[in-house]
C-alpha cells in the first residue's frame, strides 16, 4: 500500500485505449466494498464509458474538467444526503478507493469536483450531471473520477512532510 500511495498521481492526459472489463469491474466492486459510517452507503456509483458522455461530463463545470473526454472511462459519484449526514465523507472514501485501485491497475485516474461547484449562472454542476445521466434528483454528485490508461508519466511522491503531522 505504500508504494501505491507513493506512485500514485493525478494524471489528466490519457491514451486512447479502452480498458479492459475485467479492471473496470474489479475497479467497480472495490468502490462498492468502500467502508462507510454505520454501515449505510449513501452513494451511487455511474460507470460512464459513452464518449458523447464523457465529452458532456467534461464541461459540467466551466474548468477543471476538460481532460475527463480524453478518460476511457468517468466514475461518477454521487450521494443521499437523506441517508446521512456525512455522505460527503463516505463519497470521498470510495472516490479513493477508486483512484488506488486504478494505480494498483497500471490505470491514471484524477478527481474532479463537483459539489459546490456552478455549470452556468443558474444550475450548478451536481444538477446539470444528474440531467445528463438521469440520476435521482435527491442525490448530490460529489465528484467524477476520470480514468484511463497513462498518457503522462509523472514521478511518484518521494517525501512526506511530517512536520504537518504530530509523530508521538
Amino acid at each position: 500500500m505504500l508504494e501505491l500511495m507513493k506512485n500514485r498521481r493525478s494524471i489528466r492526459k490519457f491514451l486512447d485505449k479502452p480498458i479492459e472489463t475485467e479492471k473496470l469491474d474489479s475497479i467497480l466492486e472495490c468502490a462498492l466494498r468502500s467502508p462507510s459510517s454505520m454501515g449505510r452507503q449513501p452513494w451511487k456509483v455511474t460507470v460512464v464509458q459513452d464518449k458523447n458522455h464523457l465529452e458532456k461530463l467534461s464541461v459540467a463545470k466551466p474548468s477543471g474538467g476538460l481532460f475527463i473526454k480524453e478518460s476511457a472511462v468517468a466514475y461518477v459519484i454521487a450521494g443521499y444526503p437523506r441517508i446521512t449526514p456525512i455522505w460527503i465523507e463516505d463519497c470521498s472514501i470510495v472516490s479513493t478507493v477508486i483512484q488506488l485501485e486504478a494505480e494498483s491497475l497500471g490505470l491514471g485516474s484524477c478527481w474532479v469536483q463537483i459539489r459546490g461547484r456552478m455549470h452556468d449562472d443558474d444550475t450548478s454542476a451536481s444538477d446539470n450531471i444528474k440531467s445528463l445521466l438521469e440520476l435521482d434528483t435527491d442525490c448530490e454528485v460529489l465528484c467524477v473520477i476520470a480514468v484511463g490508461y497513462k498518457g503522462e508519466n509523472k514521478q511518484g511522491h518521494q517525501s512526506v512532510p511530517y512536520e504537518k503531522s504530530e509523530l508521538k
